[in-house]
């Protein structure tokens, strides 16, 4: 089997998680996660900007074969959902500039396929994560959740090779 580097991202305009996994069939590897963090005080403009410089970066230096991004969450708030989606649309820019396979996911399909409920709180999303990459270490729920974007993806992806496998 091909190892395939994964990127999953949980977007957010104040803090977005990054997280990058490596799968090798059926096994997973952490290779690294953080979160991007923008102040509020700094104009949308420059802040989205911000964003996808960051994204770019970590695009370019761990050069994954594919993103997966957590789709959003429609808010009871107008304005918090307007400003998820300006970041979730910076970090699928700075994916397709890069020309990478973009995958979303909706929030409840990735607990899941992590934890295997899909209303499943944040701790348990963290706490899944830990277990399936023992290595990773993860404290931070943002990065937590990108991590988790793209262990959903790998399942996905696994899934679908094994479908196209039988059908050959």
């Amino acid at each position: 089997m091909q190892t395939v580097r994964i990127l999953g991202l949980d977007p957010g305009l104040g803090r977005m998680g990054w997280g990058a996994i490596d799968v090798d069939g059926t096994r997973l590897r952490h290779v690294a996660h953080g979160v991007i963090v923008t102040r509020a005080g700094e104009g949308l403009g420059l802040r989205l900007l911000k964003l996808h410089g960051a994204v770019a970066e970590i695009i370019a230096e761990l050069q994954p074969g594919a993103i997966a991004v957590e789709q959003a969450f429609v808010h009871k708030d107008p304005s918090a959902a307007l400003k998820l989606g300006h970041a979730r649309a910076v970090a699928l820019l700075a994916a397709a500039q890069a020309g990478l396979e973009i995958a979303e996911y909706a929030p409840n399909h990735i607990k899941k396929s992590v934890v295997g409920v899909g209303h499943a709180g944040k701790e348990q999303v963290q706490a899944m994560v830990r277990r399936l990459l023992p290595a990773c270490g993860v404290e931070v729920a943002d990065a937590a959740d990108a991590l988790a974007a793209a262990i959903a993806h790998a399942h996905l992806a696994g899934t679908r090779a094994r479908i196209l496998a039988a059908l050959s």
